[in-house]
C-alpha cells in the first residue's frame, strides 16, 4: 500500500502526457534494476491475534521502534503510517500487515541481503514488543470482523467502495500477503513482450507459491485462496486482461485500460478525497464530481496507477503480482524467477517461444483452475508442474548467463533451488501445510503461526 504522495508534478492537458508517463520508463539494460516487495502478517506471539495500531503491542510502536536504524516515519494526521530510508520504504496494508518495498537493486544477492537484514530489523523490534510475524497468503485463522483496522484515509474509502463491486474485496485487502518483483523495460516493444511472457506464466508462480489453504482456522478447499480472492474483488481493475494478447498493444492501449478503471480518490493538500467509482476522463475534462472544475495533475495519475490490480501492472515498471507471500527463502526466490525469464535474451527467446500459441481462453482457464489444483492442473496433454519445470529451467538458464555472483562465485541459480524442489515433488506449499494440519498439528492451524514464523 502506497505511503501519501508527496509530489504534484505537472498539470494534466491530454492523453499523450499519460502515456508518455509510461514510456519514460524505458531503460537501457545497464540500468535495469529488481525491486522486491512483500508483506507479512503482524500477530500478538502470546495468543496469535491480529495486532491493532494503538497500544504497547501496536503497529504505531513497531514503526516507532523501527526508527532506530534510520528509518524516517510519515505521518497521516499526526501518525506514523509508513517509513522511508533511501529508496526504500515499509508500509502499511489496511489489516495491519507489514510491507517492505525494497529498492531498485542489481543482482538477486543484493535482494536477498536486503530481505535478510529487513526481516533482522523486525524480528529485534517485534521481539521486544511481543509480536510475530509470517508470511502467508492469508490469514489462517482470524475472520475479517476479527481483524484491526490501520487509520488510513485511502483505506477507509477503499472499505466502502468494495463492497459495492465483489464479495471479497474486503478480505483482499485485510487478510491478504503477497510477494512481488518490479523489472524493467528496454522499449515499448520490450515491454510489450515481457508483459506478454509475463502475464501468460503468471499462473504458474500462482501454482509454486501457493501458500494459503487455510481460513478461520481449517482448510479452505484452495491451494492459494488469495488468488480466489482476486476473482471477487473488483473486475473492472483486476484479471488477466486479454487485451494485452492483442495486435497493437502498447503504452497507449495500457493508458485507455486505465482510464476506464474506476477511481478511488484524490489526495489534496494532505488529506484523501473520496472520489471511489468516478471516472479519470470526466477528470481530465474537468468534470470530476469530487472536485469540479479542477484538472489533475501527473501525482493524481502516479497513484491512479496504483489502484489497478490485475496480475501483471503497469507503471514505469512491470509488477509480477501473481504470487502468495511465503517464509524468507521464497522471497528471494520470486525475483530470480522473473529475472531469469525476463533479463537473459535468451531465457526471454524461450519463455517467448513456450508461451507464444497459448489462446487468451487457455490463459484464463489456467488462472481459473489453479487457486484449487496448483500444480495438479491439466494443460496440453501435461500438467503444470512440468510447464513449471520447463520454466525453471529456462529461468536458470537466464541466472547462469546473466553471470552475477557472490562474493563465493555462486550465480543467482541457487535461489531457484526451493522452486525446484516444489515442482520436483508437484506438491505446492500449501500442500504442505496441509499435511501438518492432518498429522503433527492434529487438526489445528496454531502451529502454523511457530513453525512457519520468520
Amino acid at each position: 500500500m502506497s505511503a501519501p504522495p508527496n509530489e504534484r508534478g505537472a498539470d494534466i492537458t491530454g492523453k499523450s502526457q499519460l502515456v508518455e508517463y509510461l514510456a519514460q520508463g524505458c531503460k537501457p539494460e545497464a540500468a535495469w534494476r529488481i525491486g522486491t516487495e512483500h508483506e507479512k502478517f503482524v500477530f500478538r506471539l502470546a495468543d496469535h491475534r491480529p495486532v491493532g495500531y494503538d497500544g504497547p503491542q501496536g503497529i504505531r510502536a513497531l514503526l516507532e521502534g523501527m526508527q532506530r536504524f534510520g528509518w524516517e516515519p510519515v505521518y497521516e494526521n499526526d501518525r506514523p503510517v509508513a517509513l522511508l530510508q533511501g529508496q526504500c520504504s515499509i508500509t502499511l496494508e489496511p489489516g495491519g500487515q507489514f510491507e517492505l518495498s525494497g529498492a531498485p537493486l542489481e543482482t538477486i544477492h543484493e535482494t536477498c541481503a536486503e530481505v535478510n537484514g529487513h526481516l533482522r530489523q523486525v524480528r529485534e523490534v517485534a521481539g521486544e514488543l511481543g509480536i510475530g510475524m509470517i508470511g502467508l497468503g492469508f490469514e489462517p485463522k482470524w475472520s475479517r470482523a476479527e481483524m484491526q483496522l490501520m487509520p488510513k484515509a485511502r483505506s477507509d474509502i477503499m472499505r466502502r467502495y468494495m463492497p459495492k463491486v465483489g464479495s471479497l474485496g474486503l478480505d483482499m485487502m485485510h487478510r491478504t500477503c503477497t510477494v512481488q518483483v518490479n523489472l524493467d523495460f528496454s522499449s515499448e516493444a520490450d515491454m510489450v513482450r515481457k508483459f506478454r511472457t509475463s502475464l501468460a506464466l503468471q499462473p504458474v508462480a500462482t501454482a509454486l507459491f501457493a501458500n494459503s489453504p487455510f481460513s478461520e482456522g481449517k482448510p479452505n478447499g484452495f491451494l492459494s485462496y488469495r488468488s480466489n480472492v482476486w476473482t471477487d474483488t473488483d473486475n473492472d481493475r483486476s484479471g488477466m486482461l486479454p487485451f494485452v494478447f492483442e495486435d497493437g498493444f502498447g503504452f497507449e492501449r495500457y493508458v485507455d485500460y486505465l482510464l476506464d478503471v474506476p477511481m478511488y480518490f484524490v489526495y489534496r493538500d494532505g488529506k484523501y478525497i473520496d472520489a471511489a467509482g468516478q471516472s479519470f476522463r470526466d477528470f481530465m475534462a474537468g468534470r470530476l464530481p469530487a472536485l469540479p472544475g479542477e484538472l489533475p495533475h501527473m501525482g493524481d495519475w502516479s497513484d491512479h496507477l496504483t489502484t489497478a490490480f490485475p496480475e501483471v501492472r503497469l507503471k514505469k515498471f512491470l509488477e509480477m503480482r501473481g504470487a502468495d507471500g511465503g517464509p524468507w527463502r521464497r522471497l528471494c526466490a520470486l525475483p530470480a524467477l522473473w529475472v531469469g525469464l525476463l533479463y537473459d535474451a535468451r531465457a526471454l527467446d524461450a519463455a517467448s517461444e513456450l508461451v507464444k500459441d497459448w489462446t487468451v481462453e487457455e490463459i484464463t482457464a489456467l488462472r481459473a483452475q489453479v487457486p484449487r489444483q496448483g500444480l495438479a492442473v491439466p494443460f496440453r496433454g501435461r500438467t503444470l508442474r512440468e510447464v513449471a519445470l520447463d520454466v525453471l529451467a529456462i529461468s536458470r538458464d537466464g541466472l547462469h548467463h546473466r553471470a552475477r555472483r557472490n562474493n563465493v562465485g555462486d550465480d543467482e541459480g541457487f535461489f531457484l533451488d526451493t522452486l525446484f524442489q516444489i515442482a520436483g515433488s508437484g506438491r505446492t506449499p500449501a500442500e504442505e501445510l496441509l499435511k501438518d494440519y492432518e498429522t503433527k498439528w492434529h487438526g489445528s492451524v496454531d502451529p502454523v503461526f511457530t513453525d512457519y514464523a520468520y
